[in-house]
C-alpha cells in the first residue's frame, strides 16, 4: 500500500496544491467583499455562481477531456482558475465577479474529474478502501491549510489574489510531468433525482439539505465571521477548525451509522447539528473558544448528513445501481449548493450575521422532520443487512464514487497490472 500511495504521489501533490489554492481562495473572496460592504445579499448571488459552474462542470468537462486528452485538459482547467483569481481584484465588478465564480467552478470540477479520475485507474478491488480514505484525508487536510493561508496578507490589495494563482498554476507541475498513462473517463450514469427520491426520499433530502448548509456556510462563513467582528488571523483559524471538525467527526459516527438504523442516526444527527449551529446563533462571538467549539460541531455533523444518505440510499440499491445513485445524490447535493447561499445571505440580511445559523438550524429541523415521518412511515432496513458505512465527500467529482468500495461493480483498469508489476521490479 505504501508503494501504491508513493506511486500516486504526483497525483496527491496536485491534490494538495489545488485544494488548498481553491479554499483560500473563496474564503478570501468572502474577506474581500465584506471589507468592501458589499450587501450580503449580493455577496450571495455572487458566491453561489462557484456552485453553478462546478455543477455544471461535472455534467460536461468530460467532452472536454474526451477531445483533447487528460494533460491538456487539465492545463486549460488550471490555466483557467489560476486566470480567474488574479482577474478579481481588477474590477470590483459583482457582475464581472460572478462570471469569474461560475468559470473558477467550471475549471475547478474540470481539474478534479482528471485527477479523481487517474486516482480510480490506479485502484484495484483490494486496495480501493484505503485509496478512497486517502484521498479523502489529503482533500480536508488541504482544504483546512489552504484557509490558514490567508493571514499572508491583507485581503484588500493584489497579493494574497496572487499567491492563489500561483498555488493553482504549481498544481500543473507534478501532473504534468507524471508518466502514467492516461485513464480512460466514462461518464457516470444517473438516475432521475424524483425516481430516486420514490425509492430513497430520506437520502435525497439529507443529500440537498446538507448542499444548502455546506453550500452556504463555506460561502459565507468568511462574510459571518467578518461581520462579528473577528479580524482576518482569527476568521481563518475558524474557518480551518470548521473543516478538520468534519473530516475528524467521520469516522466515529461512522461506527453508529454500522451499529444502528441509518434514519434514526440521521435525525439525531440533524437535532445535534441544529441545536449546535442555533448555539452560535445565540451566543455568537461573545467567547471565541464557545464559537469556534460550537461552529466545529455544527460543520463537522452536517458534513456527516451526506455520507449518512449516501447509505441510507446504497440500502435500498442493487449494487449496479449505486455508483448512479450516488452521481444523482452528488446532483442533489449541488443544487442544495446552489439553494444555500442565496438562502442564507437573505437571511443575513434580514436578520443579521445570526440569520446564518438561525437559517440552518431551520433547515436541519426540517430535514429531522422528514427523516421522521419516513421513519414512521416506511420499514426500516435490519442493521445485518445494512451496507458497511463508507465516509464519502461530496465536494468532489462522480468519478470517485466508481471507487466506493461498497461498488461491486468496479472493475480494475488495464493499467493497474502494469503498475503493479513495475512496483515489483522496483522493489
Amino acid at each position: 500500500m505504501t508503494r501504491m500511495v508513493a506511486s500516486l504521489s504526483a497525483l496527491l501533490l496536485s491534490i494538495v496544491l489545488l485544494v488548498s489554492g481553491n479554499a483560500f481562495l473563496m474564503t478570501l473572496l468572502g474577506i474581500r467583499l465584506s471589507i468592501e460592504e458589499i450587501s450580503p445579499d449580493v455577496i450571495g448571488w455572487v458566491l453561489v455562481c462557484y456552485s453553478i459552474g462546478f455543477v455544471l462542470g461535472t455534467l460536461y468537462v468530460h467532452k472536454i477531456i474526451g477531445r483533447v486528452g487528460h494533460i491538456r485538459a487539465f492545463a486549460v482547467f488550471a490555466a483557467m482558475a489560476a486566470v480567474t483569481a488574479l482577474m478579481y481584484p481588477m474590477a470590483i465588478s459583482m457582475v464581472f465577479w460572478a462570471v469569474l465564480r461560475v468559470l473558477s467552478g467550471f475549471s475547478i470540477a474540470g481539474v478534479l474529474v482528471v485527477i479523481e479520475s487517474w486516482f480510480s485507474s490506479r485502484a484495484t478491488n483490494a486496495n480501493r478502501g484505503a485509496l478512497f480514505a486517502v484521498y479523502q484525508i489529503v482533500f480536508y487536510l488541504s482544504a483546512a491549510g489552504g484557509q490558514l493561508i490567508v493571514n499572508v496578507g491583507d485581503p484588500a490589495n493584489f497579493l494574497p489574489f496572487s499567491l492563489a494563482a500561483m498555488l493553482l498554476t504549481l498544481a500543473l507541475i507534478p501532473l504534468s510531468l507524471t508518466r502514467m498513462e492516461a485513464p480512460v473517463i466514462e461518464q457516470a450514469s444517473r438516475m432521475s433525482v424524483f425516481k430516486l427520491a420514490r425509492e430513497s426520499f430520506s437520502g435525497v433530502a439529507g443529500a440537498l439539505i446538507c448542499g444548502v448548509m455546506i453550500g452556504g456556510f463555506y460561502a459565507l462563513g468568511p462574510v459571518y465571521a467578518t461581520l462579528v467582528g473577528l479580524d482576518v488571523a482569527r476568521t481563518s483559524t475558524f474557518m480551518a477548525s470548521a473543516i478538520v471538525a468534519a473530516m475528524l467527526l467521520a469516522w466515529p459516527l461512522g461506527r453508529l451509522c454500522d451499529r444502528f438504523d441509518r434514519r434514526r442516526v440521521m435525525f439525531w444527527v440533524a437535532m445535534a447539528a441544529s441545536a449546535s449551529a442555533g448555539g452560535v446563533a445565540v451566543f455568537g462571538a461573545s467567547n471565541l473558544a464557545l464559537l469556534t467549539l460550537l461552529v466545529g460541531l455544527f460543520t463537522g455533523l452536517s458534513a456527516t448528513i451526506y455520507p449518512i444518505a449516501v447509505a441510507i440510499t446504497n440500502d435500498r440499491m442493487d449494487s449496479n445501481r449505486i455508483v448512479s445513485a450516488s452521481a444523482t445524490l452528488l446532483l442533489s447535493y449541488g443544487i442544495g449548493s446552489v439553494i444555500g447561499p442565496i438562502a442564507m445571505a437573505k437571511l443575513i440580511s434580514l436578520l443579521g450575521p445570526a440569520g446564518l445559523f438561525y437559517g440552518n438550524a431551520g433547515f436541519l429541523l426540517v430535514l429531522a422532520v422528514i427523516t421522521s415521518y419516513r421513519i414512521s412511515h416506511t420499514e426500516d432496513v435490519p442493521v445485518d443487512e445494512q451496507e458497511h458505512f463508507v465516509p464519502a465527500m461530496p465536494e468532489t467529482s462522480p468519478v470517485l464514487t466508481e471507487m466506493d468500495p461498497r461498488n461491486t461493480e468496479f472493475h480494475e483498469s488495464p493499467e493497474v497490472e502494469e503498475m503493479q508489476e513495475e512496483l515489483r521490479q522496483a522493489g
